[in-house]
């Protein structure tokens, strides 16, 4: 009797490092990854607005880990392109894709002066492969902007596959653009590829104006 109740105490011991340990939940990497943004540009805006590679890079250190660079590059891409295209082809994508999103998604948060941006308490879903993680950004007015991030289980965290900011479905856009390009380029893949940052800007522009 006392054996079994020492192994089982034993076992209980065991198990709290891996409970302490256990990996943040898709609403609290979105929460944690937030707080991380915020904190850093409230104390670099002013350099970040004068030199914004180093915006970008600082983003990319943030943000990019928690990003699925290569399941949102492959959605974009699409079956049809990427089943043709060859691994060294698909990584330039990606590194380029990577860059273009930083600077979409940079240049909105450098217009970003003391909105309040929160991240709305997560919801009862039990799906243990995908959640959608809601926040809003109020502006000077007390507009209300929604805002969106898919994210999925991979690698035993948490990582980010789309994003839907005010009804705009950022993942469907850069779909459409890159399908545009294509068509633009008489579906030449390499210079789709690599003229991707600059048709991520006009996008960009295009949405600014509107």
């Amino acid at each position: 009797m006392l054996k079994t109740l020492r192994n089982s105490l034993l076992a209980v011991l065991a198990s709290l490092p891996l409970l302490a340990l256990a990996a943040p939940s898709a609403h609290e990497v979105v929460q944690q990854t937030t707080d991380k943004l915020l904190t850093d540009l409230k104390a670099n805006k002013e350099q970040y607005r004068s030199d914004p590679a180093a915006f970008y890079q600082a983003l990319n250190d943030i943000l990019g880990p928690v990003v699925d660079v290569d399941g949102i590059s492959r959605g974009v891409m699409t079956v049809r392109y990427s089943r043709k295209a060859s691994v060294e082809q698909m990584t330039r994508f990606q590194e380029n894709f990577k860059r273009g999103l930083m600077q979409f998604y940079g240049n909105a948060l450098l217009e970003y002066n003391n909105q309040d941006i929160r991240v709305l308490p997560a919801s009862t879903g039990t799906d243990a492969e995908r959640a959608s993680v809601n926040m809003e950004i109020r502006d000077g007015k007390g507009v209300v902007y929604p805002l969106s991030y898919t994210m999925v289980a991979q690698d035993g965290t948490w990582k980010m596959r789309n994003v839907i900011i005010n009804g705009i479905n950022i993942g469907k856009l850069f779909r459409d653009q890159f399908a545009q390009s294509m068509q633009n380029n008489r579906n030449d893949l390499d210079k789709v590829i690599d003229t991707w940052v600059d048709t991520v800007a006009k996008a960009r522009e295009a949405r600014s104006e509107s």
